[in-house]
Formats: structure tokens, C-alpha cells, sequence
């Protein structure tokens, strides 16, 4: 009997030790995703599906990539915008009620 419990409490230790170690699923990708190239491929007509198995990606990365080039072109259309968007200031305007 105890040869049992020592044999199951070895078995539990063994499997505690090897769980730690595994390293967690976002860690474990080796390279990321050209995002520069997935765009490239959508953008000439391909659905995301196609361009995620053609890259050995998921289809998830490829939507990833579209929202951050939406994201990026947002942030360049403010910054451009920026300065157009402040009122003109002049006397002649401020002193007419």
C-alpha cells in the first residue's frame, strides 16, 4: 500500500512540474505576423480565409492585422486634420456678435 501511495504522489509531482513548464499558448508562437503582407494579400481581393490558410496563420491574425491598419489610418487622418480643425481666430471675427 504504501508503495501505491508513494507511486501516485510521485505521478502527481511529476505532473505538477511538467504543467509548469509548458509554456503558455501566445508565448509559444515563434514568429508574428507581417502585417504589412497580409494587408497586401487582402487587398487585392483575397478573403481572409484564403490569405490565413496561404500564410499558415488564423483567420483571427488576419482580422487583427485589418483592425490595425484601420486603426493607424484613423490616427493619421486625426493628426492631418488636427491643425484643420482649430477655428481661425481673427479680430475682425470675434468683435461681430
Amino acid at each position: 500500500m504504501k508503495r501505491v501511495v508513494m507511486m501516485l504522489a510521485v505521478g502527481l509531482v511529476g505532473i505538477a512540474m511538467g504543467a509548469i513548464s509548458i509554456p503558455p499558448a501566445y508565448a509559444a508562437a515563434k514568429s508574428k505576423v507581417d502585417c504589412t503582407a497580409v494587408m497586401k494579400e487582402r487587398n487585392s481581393g483575397k478573403k481572409a480565409k484564403e490569405v490565413a490558410k496561404e500564410m499558415s496563420i488564423s483567420v483571427s491574425s488576419v482580422y487583427r492585422c485589418k483592425q490595425r491598419e484601420t486603426a493607424a489610418a484613423k490616427a493619421a487622418s486625426k493628426a492631418g486634420n488636427e491643425t484643420s480643425a482649430k477655428p481661425a481666430t481673427s479680430t475682425a471675427a470675434a468683435a461681430k456678435p
